[in-house]
């Protein structure tokens, strides 16, 4: 259920120097629509498109992949495996020999689009006649930029509390006093989980997750990080600031981030001894596709599950992921649509699905399912879940409620700055350099700044 991630292999001002680069390598604007002929949804492909960014390493992968090909009537399909590498792909864009499609997180879409690296999918979704309505609408706004849709939506994560029943048994606390419905409740829940013998942290009491866990916080206290335009950075409101002193407080209870930090990197995340099975962690928000690896390495970890919830108990969930987007000068656009299209087409992803349950079936653990950028395709997926016993089936059910209940940042033509903003406040509150509110000011000044050079460079250039 994992989608993987864009992984930025160098450190910031170089790879503003390599957007810069390369942006002006490619004429420095709007990539140019392709003409309508060159996609029909009754053409047939030859020769080979290249994907970069996509690893089909299980059963949803592979089985998409298959049906991709077989819809491209001929063509083969080469993938570049391994996390998308910007450098590299920008590189091939300015060479005029970037790969024929990416798989890209869904919050770089407005850059590549601003950058010129990208172009935009008006002819490729009218020309193979692509039912836009069937995508998740945040998943959708996350690559809709300039009135254009960018990239074609694929999986999609949420976030869940999940917690240690025994741990909250053993505190006299249930779910309810975790899930974020009550934040001063989480606060002492935390400095009750928490086991520090000695000074020496052993028990995490809670895991607010940050950095990357800020919009959440934000948007449970009623804010967002940017205005519904894309234009207008909201950083340092009233609202933001309670939210990250709230979430760094639980951390300050527990000692400090810098504590947490060192037991939360050295769990055994992914296997046997991870936290939850080894009583290391009371509780925390966390994608929803965690709960499918905690079943297959520790099915009888004493686990509860339940939404993330806001301060008035409404279920609540940040929407992000993946997506497919076509380069400028991809060799063979209409492929790589046509290869969009049926990699998160409904029946492709049942397929998948189906490959997943019979697997599941074979080991004799339950089918939790598969979030996909795809409304459709998650009904019909949910629909083929199969029953685990509580706790899975408690979890399953938080999985679904919280797709139900999301929000998402707009795009923007400095999403990569804007989050470098942010994120680089909560890393200087987390590393005792700033004060939350004086973070945040900076992060404001320097989000906004990106952001009216970004929005002013794309007017001129589409102009």
């Amino acid at each position: 259920m994992r989608s993987p991630l864009v992984r930025w292999s160098v450190v910031s001002v170089s790879l503003a120097l390599a957007l810069t680069s390369c942006a002006k390598g490619t004429g420095g604007g709007a990539a140019p629509t392709p003409s309508a002929g060159q996609f029909n949804p009754g053409a047939t492909f030859s020769g080979s498109i290249s994907v970069m960014g996509f690893g089909a390493t299980d059963e949803i992968g592979t089985t998409r992949v298959d049906l991709a090909e077989k819809a491209l009537g001929g063509a083969e399909i080469k993938l570049i495996e391994g996390d998308l590498d910007i450098q590299q792909f920008l590189s091939a864009v300015a060479a005029g020999d970037p790969p024929d499609i990416i798989y890209a997180n869904r919050d770089q879409i407005g850059t590549f689009a601003s950058r010129g690296a990208i172009m935009p999918l008006t002819e490729c979704i009218k020309g193979e006649s692509i039912d836009t309505s069937m995508y998740n609408k945040n998943a959708l706004g996350q690559v809709t930029f300039g009135e254009q849709i960018w990239a074609i939506p694929e999986f999609n994560q949420v976030q869940i509390t999940m917690a240690n029943g025994d741990l909250l048994k053993e505190a006299g606390l249930t779910i309810e006093d975790v899930n974020g419905s009550d934040w001063s409740k989480v606060t002492a829940a935390a400095k009750k989980l928490v086991k520090a013998p000695g000074g020496k942290l052993k028990v995490i009491g809670y895991d607010s997750k940050l950095p990357e866990f800020l919009p959440l916080w934000a948007k449970a206290n009623g804010a967002d990080l940017l205005s519904a335009d894309g234009k207008k950075a909201q950083l340092n409101s009233p609202e933001v600031v309670k939210a990250l002193e709230f979430a760094v407080g639980i951390y300050d209870a527990q000692g400090g981030f810098a504590k947490v930090k060192a037991v939360r990197d050295s769990a055994d995340f992914f296997g046997k001894g991870n936290q939850f099975a080894k009583n290391e962690l009371g509780a925390m928000p966390m994608e929803q596709w965690y709960v499918n690896v905690l079943n297959d390495v520790s099915p009888k970890a004493p686990l509860v599950f339940d939404t993330f919830r806001t301060p008035q108990g409404q279920p609540l969930a940040y929407s992000s992921g993946s997506s497919w987007a076509i380069p400028k000068g991809s060799k063979n656009p209409g492929a790589a649509c046509r290869f969009a299209k049926t990699m998160t087409l409904v029946d492709t992803w049942k397929a998948a699905a189906q490959a997943r349950l019979d697997k599941r079936e074979a080991d004799g653990k339950p089918f939790t399912g598969v979030l996909t950028g795809n409304v459709k395709a998650d009904a019909e997926i949910e629909k083929m879940l199969t029953s685990g016993g509580e706790p899975w089936d408690a979890g399953v059910k938080a999985v679904y409620e919280a797709n139900a209940n999301t929000f998402s940042l707009p795009a923007n033509p400095a999403d990569k700055e804007f989050k470098d903003a942010w994120q680089g406040a909560v890393n200087r509150v987390l590393n005792g350099q700033d004060e939350p509110k004086a973070a945040l000011d900076k992060a404001q000044q320097d989000a906004q700044k990106a952001l009216d050079e970004a929005w002013a460079g794309w007017t001129k250039r589409t102009n």
